[in-house]
């Protein structure tokens, strides 16, 4: 039997290293991992092979003899056969103490333990970061050359290696990567690395034609490798006989045009090639202009919202290329007849591509789908048990959508639910107060459970209205608490629920049906105005804070509807109306455009008549509050027959909210 103990067998090198070495007859693999992660364990070993000799040790990577205890340590003393150290953090933006606790500490308590079980060998993943900015040929056999090391990370590296070699008490192997790239036949990747972050810009140039002659930049070489090559060549390495006390640089043996390296990705995405390549020699002197400019102000931020709306985090820039050559001559030599074999980049990069844009594209959630702009969209309707939330959600699901029904009454939102069933159509009923915290709060961590794909938009469309004048309402402050409660903090709170899931996803579309009284103030509507006004206002500020996270907004200045809202009002039966299908129409219009507004004419020539002459609407609006009565509710008398005049104003201004 032979056992290996393996630290940072979980990560994404880890976890092929770890498949490999279980599937060898004789090996028992006991697997560092931390107390709060033994319930993940199970789930992430569910497709390995012979986990009967997979045994997890309970232990910390900042700890001391990375808190094993001291029963397993005096249990496994002398029967360790390796310790494999793949535990490390790979992040260029992480600051130097992070680095230097788990890169150069984490590796330190790793020797310690290895020495405390008398382990036969110590095998640690370094990297070929270890080479700085050395110029030239880096060789398997040189470390120390005086090199400058440019980041955190290359610094913290080094000096894990540097830990490793000058230990005596355990025989040690050092593997350095190149930048490790997905699977080769799968094209399984655990994060954006590397090469992966030209995708969203290559995946933008695939819309152009193939034949376009592109010009770009010559900056340089770099080296990348597919995790199944740096596994399986770790794993013929490290029972090779008589290789302690060495190197091995797991790269290309050749260096890799970074140019060749997005031209293969590009090829795999449909974009265009870059054709017409302009000479490094001729960048140079441009680069070392561009890094002198960044010291004046503003230029530094000017990049820096430039990578941002890429997702490039500016610390990984100086680091796309490397200045070294890594030779890996012996490292070839060694495996020379073992079948590990490193593919050409051309034969491997469509898989990296295409589990990029099923996995880990950041706008994967916002590509149109087949089927229809709202087809297997998941909508988010509240309201949904009557007048315009009930057709929204027929609309949506007539289109192939998903509404996801949301209203108080749970026997009218199964009613909804089974006409759309009915229909073919598929739907969710929530029931659920959205004027309780607590309950939205569960509701939507429900929802997203309950629906892995992912929640696309949100309709807020539960809304109450109140007709009364200030003069009625100086008593009735609770008249303004009620409309706010559920047209403005209801619906924020629906947005603020949802928008960690959106922003996570980088998708989300959010639909406030406004009124197009914010637009026109009519008489009377002070507290119903004012609440939608709030969300208008709410929505475009947060709007500019969520763009870059793909979650956007749309506002329908929404006229008139017969709903069951707007029935108690006789006065409204003289006016002219949109049906609850009409105004569904307006909503799946702003679910599928997706654009910054919609509304009516009339709307709008409020919104300018006001800015233009805002003392002349006052006096026209007071005109329409003498002639038309408060409601009966409100202690008038809606009831009587119209004024020519109030006639009149019906006839000239359609749709308005009275």
């Amino acid at each position: 039997m032979t056992t290996y103990l393996v630290t940072g067998g979980t990560g994404f090198l880890g976890r092929h290293l770890v498949e490999r070495l279980l599937a060898r007859p004789d090996a028992e693999v006991l697997l560092l991992v931390r107390r709060g992660s033994l319930s993940k364990l199970d789930a992430l070993t569910a497709g390995w092979p012979d986990l009967g000799r997979l045994e997890p040790v309970v232990g910390d990577l900042t700890d001391p003899l990375l808190g094993v205890s001291s029963a397993d340590r005096d249990r496994l003393r002398g029967t360790v056969d390796h310790v494999v150290h793949l535990a490390a953090l790979y992040d260029m933006t992480a600051d130097a103490q992070t680095n230097q606790q788990v890169n150069v500490g984490g590796t330190q308590e790793a020797l310690a333990l290895a020495a405390d079980l008398r382990a036969g060998c110590f095998h640690h993943v370094s990297s070929v970061a270890v080479a700085g900015e050395h110029p030239g040929t880096f060789t398997e056999a040189m470390f120390d050359e005086g090199q400058r090391l440019p980041s955190a990370y290359h610094a913290t590296k080094f000096e894990a290696e540097r830990l490793v070699r000058d230990q005596t008490e355990v025989p040690w192997r050092v593997y350095r990567p190149a930048i490790v790239v997905g699977h080769s036949q799968t094209g399984a990747m655990d994060k954006v690395d590397g090469p992966y972050y030209f995708f969203p810009a290559l995946s933008r140039l695939a819309a152009l034609p193939s034949w376009l002659p592109v010009v770009g930049p010559d900056l340089g070489d770099t080296n990348v490798v597919p995790v199944d090559f740096v596994a399986a060549a770790m794993d013929t390495l490290i029972h090779r006989p008589d290789l302690d006390g060495r190197a091995f640089h797991l790269v290309a043996p050749e260096p890799q045009r970074l140019l060749d390296v997005v031209n293969a990705f590009a090829r795999a995405a449909g974009a265009p090639p870059v054709a017409l390549p302009v000479d490094r020699r001729v960048v140079a002197p441009a680069i070392r202009l561009l890094s002198l400019a960044q010291r004046l102000p503003g230029v530094t931020g000017a990049r820096n919202v430039l990578l941002d709306r890429l997702a490039v985090p500016p610390e990984v820039v100086p680091h796309m290329t490397f200045p070294s050559v890594f030779d890996s001559t012996r490292t070839q030599q060694e495996l020379a007849g073992s079948g590990v074999e490193l593919p050409a980049l051309d034969d491997y990069a469509a898989a990296l591509w295409q589990h990029w844009e099923a996995h880990l594209d950041p706008a994967r959630a916002r590509r149109p789908r087949p089927g229809g702009a709202l087809d297997g969209r998941t909508v988010v309707i509240t309201g949904a048990s009557s007048g315009i939330g009930r057709a929204t959600a027929l609309a949506v699901a007539s289109r192939r959508g998903v509404p996801l029904l949301v209203a108080r009454s749970a026997d009218k939102l199964d009613e909804v639910k089974a006409e759309i069933e009915a229909a073919g159509g598929t739907a969710h009923s929530y029931p659920c107060d959205i004027t309780d915290t607590e309950a939205v709060a569960a509701t939507v961590k429900q929802m997203v459970a309950d629906h892995p794909g992912g929640i696309d938009a949100l309709v807020n469309n539960a809304g109450r209205s109140i007709r009364r004048s200030v003069q009625l309402s100086y008593d009735r402050m609770h008249d303004y608490e009620r409309t706010m409660s559920l047209n403005y903090f209801a619906a924020v709170r629906m947005i603020l629920a949802l928008l960690p899931h959106m922003t996570e996803r980088r998708f989300g579309h959010v639909v406030n049906v406004s009124s197009i009284g914010v637009q026109t103030a009519p008489p009377r509507f002070s507290a119903y105005v004012a609440s939608k006004a709030a969300l208008d206002a709410f929505s475009r500020v947060v709007a500019s804070e969520t763009y870059g996270d793909g979650v956007t907004y749309t506002t329908i200045h929404m006229p008139l509807v017969r709903t069951p809202m707007i029935r108690p009002t006789r006065i409204y039966d003289a006016f002219p109306t949109l049906t609850p299908e009409d105004a569904a129409g307006m909503v799946v219009r702003a679910l599928t455009e997706r654009p910054k507004h919609l509304g009516t004419r009339l709307g709008t020539f409020g919104v300018v008549s006001y800015a233009l002459t805002p003392k002349v609407v006052d006096a026209l609006l007071h005109v329409a509050y003498r002639v038309f009565p408060d409601s009966k509710a409100a202690g008038g008398d809606d009831q009587v027959s119209l004024s020519r005049g109030a006639q009149a104003i019906v006839r000239l201004l359609p749709g308005v909210h009275w």
